[in-house]
């Protein structure tokens, strides 16, 4: 589109109110709260748009939840892996909720707590997870992420009114409900303990195929047999497939009969689950996986790390410098995740409007890569 430069991540905004509204008929019709996951999307100029739909953010650090404070006008709902002793007055005063991921922790920080009339929750593991990939996956053996069932023989801490568990990633309603088996097998016995239970993120309930209704019965099933409030709290699933980023060739190199379009992104420094997951991200000008098409190009990114391209990609006519390449859904754990690696520029940021009009958000440069370094 005329007037979007590269690169560029592009929101597009009515896939964005699309999902939320699928998001907030969940919500609603199970009668649960769902709230943001900032480590997923923080693009804080549509949280006005967030706020009409869901219930606030969950912070992992503070800084996210300082953003949540003063960008979506509520207090958090924060959970980090190990609290900083220095941070934790300031965590606190803009927190309705904290879990903490382990027993010793709440210990440490409950006067705080408990003075400021805070829910607190334990992180818990129910050591089962449907997640394939091990970077990915919180329930892997010997998990540093929430306590396991043998801690709570002797029940709930004094003060503790809720359980939280995080197991699921891009995950469906099914894997759900085999990750609620567990939950409930190893910590059943604590749940007429508790008010309220916070089931993480990975709910992936906007994307295609996605068996809504099942989702709705368990949680609505779980609520009836337990008594007790759920929160879910996802990040990708507000914004899958709202956006792309831009990209454009800088050079086409030939070596061995591999030919590689170098380009002005970089995937280890701008969408690094690329790299890391690993997945193929589809792109608009060409296919991923149809080898049939005649001209086949490694995607090259512009870092020096030898290891920042793609495995071939497919199209139907040759590339030249300056051709475009656009990458789908890249609007989740990419902004979020980008770095500066090699002086990289970061690409700029911007909205489609409904109405098909464009607006750059930010532009990035020189002083955002110095004021990062010292």
């Amino acid at each position: 589109m005329k007037g979007i430069p590269s690169p560029c991540f592009v929101l597009e905004e009515s896939k964005l109110a699309r999902n939320l509204e699928l998001m907030h008929s969940v919500k609603e019709r199970a009668g649960i709260s769902i709230i943001l996951a900032l480590k997923g999307f923080a693009m804080w100029k549509v949280f006005p748009t967030i706020q009409k739909y869901l219930d606030g953010a969950t912070a992992s650090s503070l800084h996210e939840a300082i953003l949540c404070f003063e960008e979506m006008n509520s207090k958090a709902h924060t959970y980090c892996a190990a609290y900083v002793p220095e941070e934790f007055e300031q965590i606190s005063d803009i927190s309705s909720h904290i879990s903490f991921n382990s027993l010793n922790e709440y210990h440490r920080y409950k006067e705080i707590c408990h003075k400021k009339g805070l829910k607190c929750a334990i992180r818990v593991n129910p050591e089962y997870s449907d997640v394939g990939t091990a970077l990915y996956n919180p329930c892997a053996p010997g998990s540093r992420l929430g306590e396991t069932y043998e801690h709570f023989k002797d029940g709930i801490p004094e003060g503790i009114t809720g359980l939280h568990f995080h197991a699921l990633c891009e995950s469906n309603s099914y894997d759900l409900e085999r990750t609620l088996n567990s939950f409930e097998k190893h910590f059943g016995h604590l749940l007429d303990q508790i008010e309220w239970i916070n089931m993480g993120g990975g709910h992936l309930m906007t994307k295609a195929g996605y068996d809504i209704e099942h989702l709705i019965s368990i949680l609505k099933n779980f609520q009836v047999k337990h008594k007790v409030k759920i929160i879910l709290e996802p990040g990708a699933c507000a914004v899958w497939q709202t956006g792309y980023l831009t990209s454009r060739v800088l050079d086409i190199v030939n070596h061995h009969g591999i030919k590689t379009a170098m380009l002005d992104i970089s995937f280890t420094a701008h969408v690094p689950d690329t790299l890391e997951m690993p997945y193929r991200p589809t792109i608009r000008e060409g296919s991923a996986e149809d080898s049939a098409l005649p001209y086949a190009y490694r995607l090259g990114g512009m870092s020096c790390l030898s290891g920042d391209f793609l495995e071939n990609y497919f199209f139907e006519k040759e590339l030249h410098i300056g051709d475009s390449i656009t990458f789908e859904d890249m609007i989740h754990y990419t902004m979020v995740k980008t770095t500066t690696f090699n002086g990289v520029n970061h690409p700029s940021i911007g909205i489609l409007r409904s109405n098909g009009e464009f607006e750059v958000i930010r532009k990035f440069g020189y002083d955002d890569f110095k004021n990062r370094l010292s």
